[in-house]
C-alpha cells in the first residue's frame, strides 16, 4: 500500500531590515543592486508558479505591512562554470540508499526492519564562496506498518526527510555532528545533536518542492546563512550557520526514510524563488570543490576479514582501521545498533551480551528478527565499496567465514584477512595506551566532579544548618524579650493595683478618724 498526502505550507520568516554591503561578485547576489531590480513578487503569484492555490496572509502580519526578503537577483556571470556533474557517489551513500541511472533520483529500501533506518546521501560538490541553491522533490511515500510508530513512544516518525549542507569528512546521518546542519520536516534545525525550532513542520507530497538556499556571499546580509523554502516561499527566517561550518566546504545532504525522491541541482529551479538564483549545477568553478569517485587499488574493492581472539582488543584494532581508513564500511551488530540510534531508535534498557553480539530488543519484531543484518548482507556484495566484516566468531570457525566469504565472490572483489594475533604493532600499542589514559582521566574526572559536588552539597548542608540555628537562637532571643516585657507588665499591673489598695486604706482609715472626731 502507498499513499501520498499535501500538507499545508509552512510559515514565513520575516526578513531583517537591508543593509548594502560590498559590489557583486559572480554567484553572489548584488547588496548594491539598483531599486528598480528588486523583484517583489505577491503571495498568489508564488503560489501559482508552484501549482498550487495562493496563500492567505499569516494573522500575525499588521494589515498592509509588505514583508521583505533580502537576497536579491544574482547578477550575470561570464566566468568559467563548472563542468563536473553533480551527483552521488556509492560511497557517499549509505548502504540502504537505491539510485536511479544518471537522474538523482533517491530511494530507500522499505522491507523488514530497515525500514525503520535512516537513509543518507551527500553530493560529490561543495560550495565554497557564492549563493547556490538545490531542490528536494519528493516523488512518493512507503507506507509501512504504521502500528508500532503509532504505539511505541521511542519510535521517531515513519516518514521523514533532513535537508542541509555537511563537510566532506561528516557522517551521513545529517545533524549527529558539528560537521553537518539540515532542517528537518518536524520544522526543526538540527546541528551536532541539538534541535531548535525553526517554525512549523513541513509535510511534502506530490508537487511540492523543498529549496534549500546556502549563501556564503561575505557581501551579503544574508552571509553565511542557510534557508528552507516551500514550493518557492520562504519557510523561515535565513539561519546563521555554526562556527565550526564557516569557512568550510558545504556539499548538499540529504537524510530520509520510506520515500522516492529527486534532488535537482540544475541549471534550471522547478520551483523559482523570488529572487533570481543560480542552482549548484551552474556554479562558477572558482565557487566550488570537486571530491573524487572512491578508485578501488589495483581496480579491486577491498573486503578485509578481521581475525582475532574474543576479548583481546578485537574492537579496538577495528577502531583504529576505521580512523586510517574512514571509506571502509563496517558490517557488524555494533554497526546496526548505531546506525539504529542514529535513526532515533532507542533499544529496550538493560542491553547484554558482548561487542560482537550484542543483544538486540527493541520491542519491534522486524528489527528484533535479524532481518536487517539478513538485508545489509545481500546489499554489500552489490555495491562498489571497501568492506570490513566484523564477526569475531564467524571469523574463527570455518563453516561461518566460508559462508560469508562466499558472498563476495564478484571479480571487483578482494578478500584479505586482517590476522591481529602475536606481537601488536608500535601504534596499535600507542593507541591503546592512548584508550586506557583516556579511560582513566574519564574516571578521574568523574571521581573529581563527585568529590566537588559532593563538598557543594556538604556547604550546603552546613549552610543550611547554621541559618536553622541562627533562626532558633533569633527565635529564643525574640521568645525571651516577649516573655520579659509580659513579666514587666503583670509587675507594673500588680504594683498599681497593690497602689491603689495602699491609697484606698489610707482614705478609709482617715475617714474612721474624722468619724469619731465628729462623734466626740
Amino acid at each position: 500500500e502507498r499513499r501520498s498526502a499535501i500538507a499545508p505550507r509552512a510559515p514565513r520568516g520575516l526578513a531583517q531590515p537591508f543593509a548594502t554591503g560590498h559590489p557583486p561578485e559572480c554567484g553572489t547576489p548584488s547588496a548594491m543592486a539598483p531599486p528598480a531590480k528588486k523583484q517583489k513578487v505577491a503571495d498568489g503569484e508564488a503560489a501559482a508558479k508552484a501549482g498550487e492555490a495562493p496563500e492567505q496572509p499569516e494573522a500575525t502580519v499588521a494589515a498592509g505591512q509588505q514583508q521583505k526578503e533580502l537576497e536579491e537577483d544574482a547578477p550575470p556571470c561570464s566566468q568559467p562554470k563548472l563542468k563536473q556533474p553533480v551527483r552521488f557517489f556509492t560511497q557517499d551513500t549509505t548502504l540502504n540508499v537505491l539510485q536511479g541511472s544518471g537522474n538523482n533520483v533517491l530511494m530507500s529500501l522499505a522491507d523488514g526492519g530497515i525500514q525503520y533506518f535512516l537513509a543518507g546521501a551527500k553530493a560529490n560538490v561543495g560550495i565554497t564562496k557564492g549563493r547556490y541553491m538545490f531542490e528536494v522533490k519528493v516523488i512518493e511515500h512507503f507506507v509501512t506498518n504504521e502500528s508500532h510508530f503509532s504505539h511505541n513512544p521511542n519510535m521517531p516518525p515513519r516518514l521523514l526527510l533532513k535537508v542541509g549542507v555537511s563537510t566532506a569528512s561528516s557522517s551521513l546521518f545529517l545533524g549527529e555532528s558539528d560537521q553537518s546542519i539540515c532542517f528537518d520536516t518536524t520544522g526543526h534545525i538540527v546541528h551536532n545533536k541539538q534541535r531548535t525550532s525553526a517554525g512549523r513542520s513541513v509535510l511534502v507530497g506530490p508537487n511540492v518542492v523543498l529549496g534549500l538556499l546556502v549563501n556564503l556571499d561575505s557581501s551579503s546580509p544574508n552571509a553565511n546563512t542557510i534557508s528552507l523554502f516551500r514550493n518557492g516561499v520562504r519557510v523561515c527566517p535565513a539561519q546563521p550557520l555554526p562556527q565550526s561550518l564557516q569557512g568550510q566546504a558545504l556539499f548538499p545532504a540529504v537524510a530520509y526514510k520510506n520515500m522516492t525522491m529527486h534532488i535537482n541541482f540544475g541549471p534550471q529551479p522547478m520551483a523559482p524563488l523570488p529572487f533570481k538564483c543560480r542552482m549548484l549545477s551552474d556554479a562558477v568553478k572558482a565557487d566550488v570543490t570537486v571530491a573524487k569517485a572512491l578508485e578501488p587499488a589495483e581496480g579491486k574493492y577491498e573486503v578485509v576479514f578481521p581475525v582475532g581472539l574474543p576479548d583481546e582488543g578485537t574492537f579496538d584494532r577495528l577502531d583504529l582501521f576505521l580512523k586510517k581508513h574512514p571509506k571502509h564500511i563496517e558490517l557488524s551488530d555494533r554497526m546496526i545498533l548505531d546506525w539504529a540510534e542514529k535513526s532515533g531508535i532507542r533499544p529496550q534498557v538493560g542491553q547484554r551480551g558482548s561487542n560482537d553480539k550484542p543483544e538486540k530488543r527493541f520491542n519491534i519484531w522486524e528489527l528484533d528478527d535479524d532481518s536487517v543484518r539478513r538485508a545489509l548482507y545481500a546489499l554489500a556484495p552489490m555495491q562498489p565499496r571497501n568492506y570490513i566484516v566484523m564477526e569475531v566468531k564467524s571469523n574463527l570457525i570455518e563453516e561461518e567465514r566460508k559462508a560469508i566469504l562466499d558472498r563476495f565472490n564478484d571479480p571487483m572483489f578482494k578478500k584479505v584477512a586482517d590476522i591481529g594475533v602475536g606481537e601488536t604493532t608500535a601504534e596499535y600499542k600507542k593507541a591503546v595506551q592512548a584508550l586506557i589514559l583516556k579511560d582513566k582521566q574519564e574516571k578521574s574526572d568523574k571521581a573529581f566532579k563527585q568529590q566537588e559536588e559532593e563538598k557543594k552539597r556538604k556547604k550546603l548542608i552546613e549552610k543550611k544548618q547554621k541559618e536553622v540555628a541562627k533562626a532558633k537562637r533569633k527565635a529564643e532571643k525574640e521568645a525571651k524579650k516577649r516573655l520579659a516585657a509580659v513579666k514587666a507588665k503583670a509587675a507594673a499591673v500588680k504594683k498599681k493595683a497593690e497602689a491603689e489598695k495602699a491609697g484606698k486604706t489610707e482614705e478609709e482609715e482617715k475617714k474612721e478618724e474624722d468619724e469619731q472626731k465628729k462623734e466626740e
